[in-house]
Order: C-alpha cells, then structure tokens, then sequence
C-alpha cells in the first residue's frame, strides 16, 4: 500500500490526490522504509523530516548535527545504523530541495499521527540536534518556535524546554563572551 493511501490523500483509483495535499517528503523516506509497519514508517518519515528542517534552517547541515539526527531516529524508530543514516540522508535531501513548500504540511502530519508525548519528545530531539553543533542559532530557534506552533505547543511551553538548552544558545553565548 502506498503512502498515500495510509495518508488517505489517494483517490480510490490509486492516484494520488491533487498535489498541494501531498506531502511528497513523508511519501519519499516512507518508501525507503517499506520493511517498517506502515503507520511506523509513516510516523518516522516525519519525524526524520522536521529534524533535518531544523539543522537546515540556518542553511547548513553539519556532521554534528546529522549524526544527532542519526541517533534520534536510530532510537526513536529502533532501527540499525545503515537504516537510521537513510531516513536522514533522505529527509536531509527532501528538507533541501522542498523546504519551503512542504515544511508546514509533513509537521501539520506529524501532529496528526503522534501523541501529545511524542510531539513532546520531538520538540526536545530538534533542540537537541541544533544545539549539536555545540549552539544552537537565531535561526535555528526561530524554526523551533516555528515548529512548536505547528505542533500545538504555547510559547510557555516552547520556553519551558529551550531554558535546558540555555547555554547552547548562541545569543547568550555571544553576551557571555563579552
């Protein structure tokens, strides 16, 4: 059964829906993990997905940060190493070339097929990998805060999170160096 399908957003003579429906990213990292059960698939491609949004919102994936991301999944989804480093090399791809015109619709899916813990547990991993890098910048929090929106988060819980992450910020990294 395609993604589609398991999204609904196929008609029933297995064409898929009208584009702007379609998140084309979740169906791509899905169909490289057809040996997951589907709503497992389904749930790690978008997964996969808003992390390497994250790391990309300041236009570079660093090394730090994609082997974070391979670690997250890896755990999230108890997948081995080759399969963990697809997902992201995959979603890392997906997140460079459609960004922009897929990044509200594969997180509003992630919000649909997750738990409010789940969501919980993502918004803690996208700190975790922008913060990867050893800080976490302006842009990149700016994307979380984005995210968190998406996902239902208020900005009192959105900040409740990121003061973990305090020392990894890179504003007050500037203001401590001075």
């Amino acid at each position: 059964m395609s993604l589609l399908r398991w999204l609904g957003l196929a008609r029933e003579n297995g064409s898929a829906a009208p584009a702007g429906d379609e998140p084309a990213s979740i169906r791509r990292i899905a169909e490289q993990l057809e040996a997951l059960p589907q709503d497992q698939a389904r749930f790690l491609a978008a997964f996969s997905y808003v992390l390497a949004r994250v790391a990309q919102a300041d236009l570079e994936i660093d090394a730090a940060e994609s082997a974070e991301m391979e670690r997250l999944v890896g755990r999230v989804a108890g997948l081995d190493q080759a399969e963990a480093t697809l997902a992201v090399e995959i979603a890392k791809s997906q997140t460079r070339n459609l960004g922009g015109t897929e990044n509200y619709v594969v997180t509003r899916e992630f919000r649909r097929v997750s738990t409010r813990e789940q969501r919980v547990r993502l918004l803690e991993a996208l700190f975790a990998v922008a913060a990867a890098d050893g800080s976490i910048s302006s842009l990149e929090s700016a994307e979380i805060y984005s995210i968190s929106d998406e996902l239902g988060f208020t900005r009192a819980e959105t900040n409740s999170l990121r003061t973990r992450w305090r020392d990894k910020l890179s504003v007050f990294q500037t203001a401590s160096e001075d």
